[in-house]
């Protein structure tokens, strides 16, 4: 079993409710809703939030620390939401946030529009884009999307990346 989920895991000052096999996480900064897999019991105490295998299944005790991570991060989101930052480099490369898109443009003969998703608010300072959401796995996929459109190259380093992402560069061609 999962050292995470032997411990109670502390609701802060996030409402937690367990019913019907949701569970339900509300905050200041907004609400989530989770399904709880069948092999995983999810009870609220007096001390805590209590994660705990159904059954003696390999399943069960393996999606218990899975379980155990996405309650702890659910109840951290609707206190502080999580934050991811992208740094776009490249000349002439540019980011704009037009409604609920982003439009980027990085080199290819057309814009790229992504549609931004509803639980995540984004903000764009010339070439920062500031991406924040309760949902911690919302906004960690939505960012993955933005840098799969031009991933950072290793030998100019041109691209989008995250911040505080180290780009290994690479040797040039040598003249003879």
């Amino acid at each position: 079993m999962s050292r995470l989920a032997k411990k109670p895991i502390a609701a802060g000052k996030a409402d937690v409710s367990v019913s019907g096999g949701t569970l339900t996480v509300k905050g200041a900064k907004g609400t989530l809703t989770k399904r709880v897999h069948p092999a995983v019991g999810i009870t609220v105490g007096t001390e805590g939030i209590i994660v705990a295998p159904k059954d003696h299944s390999r399943l069960a005790r393996a999606l218990t620390g899975t379980f155990a991570a996405h309650v702890k991060n659910m109840v951290k989101g609707v206190e502080t939401p999580f934050t991811v930052k992208l740094i776009l480099e490249g000349v002439g490369y540019k980011i704009e946030l037009k409604g609920k898109e982003l439009v980027l443009t990085v080199g290819f003969s057309h814009p790229v529009v992504l549609a931004i998703p509803e639980t995540v608010s984004a903000k764009v300072e010339k070439n920062v884009v500031t991406l924040e959401s309760a949902d911690k796995e919302a906004v960690g996929q939505f960012a993955a999307n933005v840098r799969r459109v031009k991933p950072p190259e290793p030998y100019l380093g041109k691209g989008i990346r995250y911040e505080g992402e180290v780009i290994r560069r690479k040797q040039g061609k040598k003249a003879v």
